[in-house]
């Protein structure tokens, strides 16, 4: 059975409305780190997502080259959304959505 994740996501949303890629990327961290090492494709779904607010930071930061690199590992994860059910999966798909605009908004 998956778990609610609602809290972070919604943390997550607020701070990069904010622009506070930092800040977003710790928020989905808590669920993640303490999961990285299991097997699982929810798990390295929010790896994706915390890897597009690290991309964020990065060209916040006037880093394209390394956000460059960054973004490729979202894009990695990113069809997982497509391969498990979850109660978060409505979610994660608005998510991909708002994530990749935001994206195409920066470079």
């Amino acid at each position: 059975m998956s778990r609610d994740y609602t809290e972070y996501l919604d943390r997550f949303v607020s701070c990069l409305d904010e622009e506070r890629f930092y800040d977003a990327h710790e928020a989905l961290e808590e669920i993640w780190f303490p999961r990285r090492f299991e097997d699982d494709l929810e798990v390295k779904l929010l790896k994706g997502f915390i890897n597009a607010a690290v991309s964020f930071e990065l060209t916040k930061l006037g880093r394209p080259g390394p956000a460059t690199k960054v973004w490729g590992n979202f894009e990695k994860y990113r069809p997982l959304s497509d391969a498990f059910s979850s109660c978060n999966s409505s979610y994660y798909q608005q998510l991909i959505i708002r994530v990749e605009r935001m994206r195409r908004e920066r470079i």
